[in-house]
C-alpha cells in the first residue's frame, strides 16, 4: 500500500500528540493505515467522508480527510453533557438546579424537555443534570440550548473547549440553526481528529473529567440508541461501545450524517472513532445509505484495531 508525504507527516504528528494521552504502555505496533480503504468508501458513495480513528492504547491512528473542517451538528452534545460534569465537579455549577422552559422554548427533535412540559401552564424544568444526559442519550435540542444559555451562550462553551486544549472545534449558533454549515462555513465545525482527541481526554484520562464522572459519561453513551445503523452497526456485537450521532438537513446544504464513537476491542483499551458524512446532494430525511457510510467506517476501525 503506497502513502503520500502528506498522509505520513500526518500520521506522525497524530501519533506524537497522542503519546501523552495513553493509558496503558503497549508496544508500537507498525499496522498499514487503512486510508485507502476509507477513500475507497467516500468514492463509493459519493459526497465527502471524514474519519479519525484513535487507538488509546499504542497511540496509532488513521484517518481520511481527518484534518478538514465538517459541521458538528449534534455531535457537540457529546462535549455539552461533559461540560455540565465537569462544572460540577469543579463546583462553578449545581448539577441539580433546575432550569425552567416555557412552550415557546421547545425546538424540533426535543423528547425530554417535551415530556417535561405542563400541559396545563405550558411551563417546564428539568435539572442541569437531567438534560445533560437528554442531550446526549436523545440528542434533545432544547435541553441543549438552554444548557448554552446557562454556559453563557456559544461562545462560552467554545472557550470551554480550548480549555481542555482543543484549538479546532467551535459552536457558534444554537439548535438548529448550528446545523446550516454548507461548504465553505467555519461555524459550528470541528475536524475528524480534533474530536477524537478530545473524546480521549475527555473518557480516557483524568485530564477533564474524573474517575466516576467519566463512567457516567461512558455509560451514557452505550446507553444512547440514535446510533444503531451507524458506526456500532459494524462491530462485533460481542464488544462494548458507544456513541454519539449527528444529523442535518436542509435546503442550503448537503445531508449530513455523522457520528462519533467509543469501542473496547476484547481485552483492550478503547478506540476512539469519529465519522462526519456529507451526502451528495440535499434529501429531506435521514438515510439508510448515509448511516451505512459510517457502519462501514465501524468495520474498517474494528478489522484496524485488532491486527
Amino acid at each position: 500500500m503506497q502513502f503520500d508525504r502528506r498522509t505520513m507527516l500526518a500520521g506522525s504528528a497524530a501519533l506524537s500528540l497522542s503519546a501523552c494521552m495513553r493509558v496503558t504502555s503497549v508496544k508500537q505496533r507498525s499496522v498499514p493505515f487503512p486510508n485507502a480503504a476509507m477513500a475507497a468508501l467516500e468514492a463509493k458513495a459519493g459526497g465527502r467522508l471524514g474519519a479519525f480513528v484513535l487507538d488509546t492504547a499504542s497511540g496509532k491512528s488513521t484517518g481520511h480527510r481527518h484534518d478538514e473542517l465538517f459541521g458538528m451538528c449534534s455531535t457537540f452534545k457529546l462535549a455539552l453533557a461533559a461540560a455540565v460534569l465537569q462544572a460540577g465537579q469543579r463546583g462553578t455549577a449545581n448539577p441539580e438546579k433546575m432550569l425552567s422552559f416555557s412552550k415557546a422554548d421547545i425546538v424540533a427533535n426535543s423528547p425530554a424537555a417535551t415530556a417535561n412540559l405542563d400541559a396545563g401552564t405550558d411551563m417546564g424544568g428539568m435539572t442541569m443534570l437531567a438534560m445533560a444526559e437528554a442531550v446526549q442519550k436523545t440528542s434533545d435540542n432544547t435541553a441543549a440550548n438552554l444548557l448554552i444559555r446557562e454556559f453563557g451562550g456559544p461562545k462560552a462553551v467554545t472557550r470551554i473547549f480550548r480549555s481542555w486544549e482543543d484549538g479546532v472545534t467551535r459552536l457558534d449558533r444554537y439548535e438548529p440553526e448550528m446545523n446550516n454549515v454548507p461548504l465553505g462555513e467555519v461555524r459550528d465545525t470541528t475536524t475528524p481528529r480534533a474530536f477524537a482527541q478530545m473524546m480521549a481526554r475527555l473518557l480516557t484520562s483524568d485530564a477533564i473529567l474524573d474517575a466516576p464522572r467519566r463512567q457516567t459519561l461512558i455509560q451514557w453513551m452505550i446507553d444512547t440508541k440514535t446510533g444503531t445503523k451507524r458506526i456500532r452497526a459494524g462491530l462485533p456485537l460481542s464488544w462494548r461501545a458507544g456513541d454519539k450521532t449527528g444529523s442535518g438537513w436542509g435546503s442550503t446544504y448537503n445531508n449530513k450524517t455523522n457520528d462519533v464513537a467509543i469501542f473496547w476491542p476484547p481485552a483492550r483499551p478503547p478506540v476512539i472513532v469519529t465519522a462526519y458524512y456529507e451526502a451528495d446532494g440535499k434529501y429531506d430525511e435521514v438515510r439508510d445509505a448515509d448511516q451505512a457510510v459510517l457502519a462501514e467506517v465501524g468495520r474498517i476501525a474494528a478489522a484496524w484495531a485488532v491486527v
